[in-house]
């Protein structure tokens, strides 16, 4: 697993394991947000096995299952308010962490610079200049 902070309070990751939880809650993160469609992957890995494994940690779970090319505005209505619930450092993961730092970026519009909602992503080489003008449409609202 790797942790990919995109801002101090924000990391993304691609998928990860129930045992990966432990380093994820010592790295200081408090909320998990699961924005893989349970479809895509084996039933360990599925929502209700993340989901227990994370709340026996005392770590908050949530899914935002985000089907690739397919995202919505209830995803990113629901990122918005897991972010903004969340008690302390937000971890997301999905297949590699694109669609994880997306949703994040839209959810953001409006709140942060649409150039570093696309630069702080690019640091870890997710390319999200194509957002551009659903991300500035997002902000004018």
């Amino acid at each position: 697993m790797e942790i990919r902070a995109i801002t101090p309070d924000y990391a993304v990751s691609p998928q990860i394991e129930p045992g990966d939880l432990p380093a994820i809650k010592a790295a200081g993160y408090v909320t998990v947000i699961d924005n893989r469609p349970d479809g895509e992957i084996p039933p360990h890995l599925q929502t209700e096995a993340m989901r227990a494994a994370a709340e026996a940690l005392g770590l908050v779970f949530v899914a935002n299952p985000v089907v690739g090319g397919a995202l919505t505005m209830d995803n990113v209505t629901a990122q918005r308010a897991a972010i903004a619930a969340s008690t302390g450092p937000v971890f997301a993961y999905c297949a590699s962490g694109n669609r994880s730092s997306i949703v994040w970026a839209l959810a953001n519009a409006g709140q942060r610079p649409v150039d570093e909602l696309i630069g702080l992503p690019a640091r870890f080489g997710y390319q999200l200049d194509h957002l551009r003008p659903q991300i500035e449409a997002l902000a004018r609202r």
